[in-house]
C-alpha cells in the first residue's frame, strides 16, 4: 500500500471507530474533542494496552500553508493531520469522508490550558492553537493561521 493510501485508510479507521464505537470490553478507547473556537476538531482511537493509537485533527479554515494536492481518485482535503503513537504527523491530502468533522456534533469542548493523553499521544489546547505529540516526540501544531509537523 502506498503511503497516501495508508494515511487515508488510517484516517477512515479512526473515523469509523469513533462514529460506530467499539464493543465494551474490547480494550479500545475512542472519542472526539474540539477547541473552544470550534475551528479545530479531533477524533482519536487507542488500545487500552497502549500498543496502538491514532488521532486525526482537522482545521475548518484549512491547513496553512495548504499541502500539495496529489489526489487522483479521491477528494482533496487539505484540512486535517493524522498522528500515530510512534509515527510522524502527516497531512491528510486525499479523503473519502469528512474525517474528524464527522464527529463534530459529539465532540466535547477541550478548554484552553487543558491537556489530554491516551495511547502514547498527548495534546494541549492553548489560545494560540493545539499541539499534539507522540511518545517518540513527533507531532503537530494547528491553529487558524498556520500548522506545522515536527
Amino acid at each position: 500500500m502506498t503511503t497516501p493510501l495508508r494515511l487515508v485508510a488510517a484516517s477512515a479507521l479512526v473515523t469509523a471507530a469513533i462514529v460506530v464505537g467499539t464493543a465494551s470490553g474490547s480494550g479500545q478507547r475512542n472519542g472526539a474533542f474540539k477547541t473552544p473556537s470550534g475551528n479545530i476538531v479531533c477524533g482519536y482511537d487507542f488500545s487500552a494496552d497502549g500498543r496502538s493509537a491514532s488521532i486525526g485533527c482537522g482545521v475548518k479554515s484549512g491547513l496553512r500553508p495548504a499541502p500539495r494536492n496529489t489526489c487522483v481518485d479521491m477528494d482533496y482535503s487539505g484540512k486535517s493531520v493524522d498522528l500515530t503513537a510512534t509515527g510522524r504527523a502527516r497531512p491528510v491530502v486525499c479523503a473519502g469522508d469528512p474525517g474528524p468533522f464527522l464527529v463534530e456534533a459529539k465532540a466535547r469542548v477541550f478548554g484552553y490550558g487543558k491537556s489530554w493523553h491516551g495511547g502514547g499521544i498527548a495534546c494541549t489546547s492553548r489560545r494560540a492553537g493545539l499541539t499534539c505529540t507522540n511518545r517518540r516526540g513527533h507531532g503537530f501544531f494547528l491553529s487558524r493561521g498556520h500548522w506545522r509537523a515536527f
